[in-house]
């Protein structure tokens, strides 16, 4: 797993595409959170030399990393796929196969668009019914049983923001990334996404203002450092 496609481009092609004749019965796996355009660009390359390349990104955070119980979700052709299952099943409790090379990340970009928008949403809320006068650990428990709720409000929140741990094991630097991916990817296919947009640039921002490696539940810090 590498940051982004940049660096998956330089060290597949300017390192493992020299060794193609030692690796043609190998197959590539990038479990990175990489754009898919990008992606599918260097399994082309690949292909040329006879290489083989599937994209498998997952999720699921730092506890089902320790525990194999990841969400993995595989692009590539149905057979590359096949192959490499024993390996993914490892990491993960759940393999979906996404469709040709590429979706995978297409997915996982899509994804954490959802799960960052969830985030940004709690945040707000919670600092506004906080400013009302309501009990923000309430808020939490009466979100998680309402149709309010979503991932951050069941998992992250109260050990990570309410806390002030801000200890969730993914850097908002990341996440930004991978919101950028999202929106260049409905851009791409010629799709209006205000709401991706929005929320790409105001973690982008996040990113320019809070320190080098913040986590990326710090969205609430830099939330509550805005002004109206």
């Amino acid at each position: 797993m590498l940051p982004n496609s940049a660096i998956v481009q330089s060290v597949v092609l300017e390192d493992a595409e020299p060794l193609a004749d030692s690796l043609a019965d190998a197959v590539l796996i990038d479990m990175s959170s990489s754009a898919p355009t990008s992606t599918r660009m260097i399994g082309q390359r690949l292909a040329q030399r006879g290489l083989t390349m599937i994209d498998a990104p997952v999720s699921g955070g730092v506890q089902r990393a320790t525990t194999g119980t990841l969400t993995i979700m595989a692009g590539g052709e149905t057979q590359h796929v096949a192959r490499v299952e024993p390996i993914l099943a490892t990491l993960g409790s759940v393999i979906f196969a996404t469709g040709p090379l590429g979706s995978g990340h297409a997915m996982k970009a899509l994804n954490n668009f959802m799960s960052a928008a969830g985030l940004t949403a709690a945040c707000e809320a919670l600092r506004v019914g906080q400013q009302f006068g309501l009990d923000p650990g309430q808020m939490v428990d009466i979100l998680n049983l309402s149709t309010g709720r979503n991932n951050s409000t069941e998992n992250k929140i109260k050990p990570f923001v309410l806390s002030g741990s801000y200890a969730g094991g993914f850097s908002l630097a990341l996440m930004a990334k991978d919101l950028a991916v999202a929106a260049d990817l409905a851009d791409a296919m010629g799709l209006a996404s205000p709401l991706a947009h929005a929320t790409a640039e105001l973690w982008s921002q996040a990113r320019d203002a809070l320190p080098r490696g913040a986590d990326h539940t710090e969205i609430d810090r830099f939330l509550s450092s805005l002004k109206r």
